[in-house]
């Protein structure tokens, strides 16, 4: 997965809790990221509706539903797109000792493998919500983390 999955989820916790639009370019501040890069990530979240985007001066982004509705999953997707991370390239039928496409009709082992670990942590993605990420970090970190990261979105410093 990419840099961009990690960021996303970042800025969707950070955005909880928030109820006016908070610029790409502070969201990128917050993640000491790059503003160009991070913008592409919150315009994909914009597109799966997980994040509104509200144009002007005092445009910017905002949860589009309930932290509770929306999964790591759901991130995961309007980042990465919907293909699974692995793609089978049919070893078996290449080289000197290559197999006949007879001889592959069931997937091997490698892709069967493959899928099964995909499968897996799908589903452990989608069980997990930002509002359950939230509590993590008030509970790891301190119940002020969040508010504090909330307060420096509507007026940043650096």
């Amino acid at each position: 997965m990419s840099g961009g999955v990690e960021w996303a989820v970042h800025c969707c916790v950070a955005l909880t809790g928030v109820t006016e639009p908070v610029p790409a370019a502070t969201l990128a501040r917050l993640n000491d990221v790059s503003m160009t890069y991070l913008a592409k990530q919150m315009q994909a979240l914009a597109r799966a509706g997980l994040v509104h985007s509200v144009q002007g001066k005092s445009g910017g982004y905002v949860l589009a539903r309930p932290a509770e509705r929306i999964s790591v999953l759901d991130i995961v997707l309007a980042i990465e797109g919907p293909e699974p991370q692995f793609t089978c390239t049919e070893v078996r039928q290449r080289g000197p000792l290559a197999a006949s496409p007879e001889q592959c009709l069931q997937a091997c082992a490698v892709h069967r493998a493959m899928l099964a670990a995909e499968q897996a942590w799908r589903t452990s993605l989608r069980g997990v919500t930002v509002a359950d990420l939230v509590a993590t970090v008030d509970r790891d970190s301190g119940p002020d983390v969040l508010s504090r990261v909330r307060g420096w979105l509507v007026s940043p410093t650096d």
